[in-house]
């Protein structure tokens, strides 16, 4: 099988994985608060995960430069299938909670949750050494993830059908083992995935120049981890408290705009060359920041969910040319440990989120004009810290 061929297993793996960890990240929020935790605690989790999280970033990313990415997307995707069927299997608080870890759930739940697993980036840039290939097989699955991501909202959407007839707990524990099962689609598609050989590894964890060069974006994801760890992770919570709304009306809003993440990553790999991948990275950052303070500001769930739709537009055509962008000063053995040790400091900075819970008890449009004004100051930070491409 050619490698060409192969990158179907990946497009299969990526869709059915995005709509599974999707349905969780959109649900875990509104499922601890079912269970009557508070919205402190439930910030506290999120940081925890985030916290082994890090771990298992970067643990996965060194390892893959020694053995493979391949391996370390397998072993990835193996931890969020034990984990979503202990969530189905179990009631006991204490075993939610670990499985809610084991799973990775933190972070958004943006139209690109589930592209993005310790291994990914660095197996595309191995994979394909030109640029605008990368960018482009990037836009196909990011644009992929996006539509499949619609399936997860409607899993979201559909609890108040199923709960009429199982009651709400044991309608998120059956959506939760449907999530499980397409989780088990996603690993098995990764054995069939093909990895061209590396060069060998010659320094212990990365070489000068490439730790110089990933130095500068993990100070730009840095100052947008803190943004989109106050005010991300608990956004179909904060929708839901700010317009007393249901999981329906969350769904919707967020299954409109996993389309327009696929629409806006559709445009980015048919017109990569047109636009500069720098300025295009720099603009879509600072646009994000921007409408997620619109957002917060909107006094009624229909404004919000349009700003929040326009906002993945930008989302899904700024994100194949950022990953491009954060490989280009990398070496071809160190992608691995470079882009986990990027994850590493996106996942650090997020441990913010243990604050969301807090400022959201405090005013609930706090986090998110906080988190904009942290994304939007790391689309500036682009232009001043990456230099133009040399032709």
């Amino acid at each position: 099988m050619d490698l060409d061929s192969s990158f179907k297993f990946l497009e299969y793996s990526r869709a059915s994985r995005s709509a599974g960890i999707i349905f969780m990240v959109l649900a875990f929020p509104l499922y601890l608060k079912l269970l009557n935790l508070k919205l402190v605690t439930i910030g506290i989790i999120i940081a925890a995960i985030m916290l082994v999280t890090v771990i298992e970033t970067l643990a996965l990313g060194m390892f893959g430069d020694r053995y493979g990415y391949k391996y370390s997307l397998l072993i990835a995707e193996l931890l969020p299938v034990i984990g979503a069927f202990l969530l189905f299997y179990s009631s006991s608080l204490d075993i939610i909670i670990i499985a809610m870890v084991i799973t990775g759930l933190s972070g958004g739940a943006g139209g690109m949750r589930g592209l993005f697993s310790p291994g990914l980036t660095a197996l595309i840039a191995s994979n394909y050494e030109n640029e605008s290939i990368r960018v482009k097989k990037l836009g196909i699955l990011t644009m992929l993830t996006s539509l499949f991501s619609i399936l997860g909202s409607f899993m979201l959407a559909s609890e108040s059908f199923i709960s009429r007839y199982v009651g709400t707990l044991m309608a998120y524990r059956y959506l939760f083992l449907f999530a499980d099962l397409l989780l088990l689609i996603s690993f098995i598609s990764i054995i069939f995935v093909k990895e061209i050989k590396r060069p060998k590894k010659t320094s212990k964890i990365m070489k000068k120049e490439s730790f110089k060069y990933i130095s500068k974006i993990m100070v730009i994801n840095i100052v947008s981890g803190v943004g989109t760890g106050i005010s991300v992770p608990l956004l179909p919570l904060w929708i839901e408290l700010m317009y007393s709304t249901g999981a329906t009306t969350v769904g919707i809003i967020f299954g409109i705009s996993y389309i327009t993440t696929a629409l806006g990553s559709y445009l980015a790999s048919k017109s990569f060359g047109r636009f500069n991948v720098l300025n295009v990275s720099s603009i879509t950052r600072t646009a994000s920041g921007i409408i997620l303070i619109a957002m917060a500001l909107s006094p009624t769930v229909i404004i919000a969910g349009f700003m929040y739709i326009l906002r993945s537009i930008f989302a899904g055509f700024g994100s194949p040319n950022r990953s491009a962008l954060n490989v280009r000063g990398i070496d071809k053995e160190d992608y691995g440990s470079a882009t986990s040790f990027n994850g590493v400091s996106s996942r650090m900075s997020q441990l913010s989120s243990g604050l969301s819970g807090y400022l959201m008890d405090i005013s609930l449009p706090i986090p998110l004009i906080i988190g904009g004004i942290f994304q939007g100051a790391s689309g500036i930070l682009y232009k001043i810290f990456i230099k133009e491409k040399k032709k």
